[in-house]
C-alpha cells in the first residue's frame, strides 16, 4: 500500500442533514453521508447509519465512548451510553472478521441464548461479566462491515434493548479492557466473538466451523446509494482519516488514491479516474480492503445512480 497523505480532519461531502437523536464475564451530531433506516423492535425503532462513529461526528464520551478504563459504561452514563452503538467488522487477536464496538472491544455471542427467535438468557451475576450490547428507542447503530439486514434488537427480561447480529443476542466480555483482547473466545465452551453474519468467528485463514447462511440482502441493501464514507485505512479503520462522499452521478473524491476501504449502503461504481473515466468496478455494499477486488489507493472518483 502507498503512503497515505495526513490529514486534520475527516473530509465529508453533504447531500442531507440527519438527527442523532455483552452472560459468563448531549445527543450524538450526525453527517449527511450516513443513510438511516429504522428497524423495529416491537415498538421500539432502533436507527441504522452507515459507517463508524468518528467518521460521522459523535459526540466524544457518548455511546461506545462513555466507558470508563475498564471499557466498562458507568452507572452516571449509562443513558447516553445507549444514544448509539457501533458495528464494525474486524480483526482482533487471531480472530477475524469479527464485530468490535465503537471502543474498538470485541463482541460476543453466548451458545445458550437462541436467534430465531432471539432470546438472552444471561442476567445477574452472567450480565455482569457479559455485559449485553445496550441501546435506548430511537439510538443510533452504526455500520461498518455489517448489513443492516443481519441487526436488529430483543428485548430482555428486565425490559431493555439489546442489539442482535443474525438474531444472536450481543455482548462484551469484562475481562477484555482495550482493543485486539479476545480473551472471551471459547470460555466454557459457548462463548464466541461474534462475526458480521452472526455465526461464530473464526481464527485468521481458518476455514469455518459453522457456516454463516447465504444472506438474502433486503431490498434496500440492493438499492443504488446516495452517499458513502471512504476509508484510508482496511476494515473501516478509524486510525487513518476517512472522507465522505455523495450523489447524485458522477463525484469526484476531494483525496484520491488513498481508498482502502469503502462504508456504503447499497450499490455504487468505482471509478480509477476522476470524472467516471479509467477502469471500474461496481460494489454492492460495504468492502473491508480493496486490495481483495484490486482497487486499494487507486479511487479517484464514484457513480451514484443505475
Amino acid at each position: 500500500m502507498r503512503s497515505k497523505r495526513a490529514v486534520s480532519s475527516v473530509v465529508f461531502i453533504a447531500a442531507a442533514a440527519l438527527s442523532l437523536a455483552a452472560c459468563g464475564s448531549d445527543s450524538p451530531a450526525s453527517t449527511p453521508a450516513q443513510e438511516a433506516a429504522q428497524v423495529n423492535a416491537g415498538a421500539s425503532p432502533v436507527l441504522l447509519a452507515a459507517g463508524t462513529a468518528k467518521a460521522n461526528n459523535a459526540q466524544p464520551g457518548t455511546g461506545d465512548w462513555a466507558v470508563g478504563t475498564d471499557g466498562t459504561p458507568n452507572t452516571a452514563t449509562q443513558e447516553v451510553s445507549r444514544t448509539w452503538v457501533q458495528l464494525r467488522a474486524a480483526e482482533a487477536g487471531a480472530l477475524g472478521p469479527v464485530v468490535v464496538n465503537g471502543a474498538g472491544l470485541t463482541l460476543y455471542r453466548f451458545d445458550k441464548d437462541t436467534a430465531k427467535p432471539s432470546k438472552s438468557t444471561c442476567d445477574g451475576a452472567c450480565a455482569k461479566t457479559w455485559p449485553p450490547v445496550l441501546v435506548n428507542t430511537g439510538s443510533k447503530i452504526f455500520l461498518a462491515g455489517v448489513k443492516k439486514s443481519a441487526v436488529g434488537t430483543v428485548k430482555r427480561n428486565d425490559g431493555s434493548l439489546q442489539v442482535t447480529i443474525g438474531g444472536w443476542p450481543v455482548y462484551r466480555f469484562a475481562k477484555d479492557v482495550k482493543p485486539g483482547d479476545t480473551k472471551g473466545q471459547g470460555v466454557g465452551g459457548t462463548w464466541f466473538g461474534v462475526a458480521p453474519a452472526g455465526q461464530k468467528a473464526q481464527r485468521l485463514n481458518e476455514s469455518p466451523a459453522e457456516a454463516a447462511p447465504p444472506e438474502q440482502a433486503a431490498p434496500e441493501d440492493r438499492q443504488s446509494s446516495t452517499s458513502a464514507i471512504l476509508f484510508d485505512g482496511k476494515n473501516f479503520s478509524d486510525n487513518e482519516p476517512s472522507q465522505g462522499i455523495a450523489g447524485p452521478g458522477c463525484k469526484n473524491v476531494a483525496r484520491p488514491n488513498v481508498t482502502s476501504s469503502v462504508s456504503v449502503s447499497g450499490s455504487l461504481k468505482l471509478w480509477s479516474e476522476k470524472d467516471c473515466k479509467g477502469r471500474s468496478v461496481v460494489i454492492d455494499g460495504d468492502v473491508a480492503d480493496l486490495a481483495t477486488i484490486d482497487f486499494d489507493d487507486q479511487l479517484a472518483s464514484v457513480f451514484f445512480g443505475s
